[in-house]
């Protein structure tokens, strides 16, 4: 199974849905599908999900559960 951070980061940033999609130039339900962890997007979509987020990869998936973000230590 692959986890994700999509709504978390997306909502973060201000984006609908649409706006992401738009962005991303994929249909809204794309992203959808995509956050309730119904649809795996390619490698090449999941790398512009990052990049348009401004995120790295493995802060938007991973393939483990993730701890809530106010655990993380800050980088040094």
């Amino acid at each position: 199974m692959i986890y994700n951070r999509l709504k978390l980061l997306r909502t973060d940033r201000g984006l609908s849905r649409q706006q992401l999609a738009d962005m991303l130039d994929v249909n809204y339900q794309t992203v959808g599908f995509i956050e309730r962890g119904d649809y795996l997007p390619s490698l090449e979509l999941a790398f512009q999900i990052a990049s348009t987020l401004e995120a790295s990869v493995t802060d938007v998936f991973s393939d483990q559960p993730f701890s809530p973000l106010i655990e993380r230590k800050p980088q040094e």
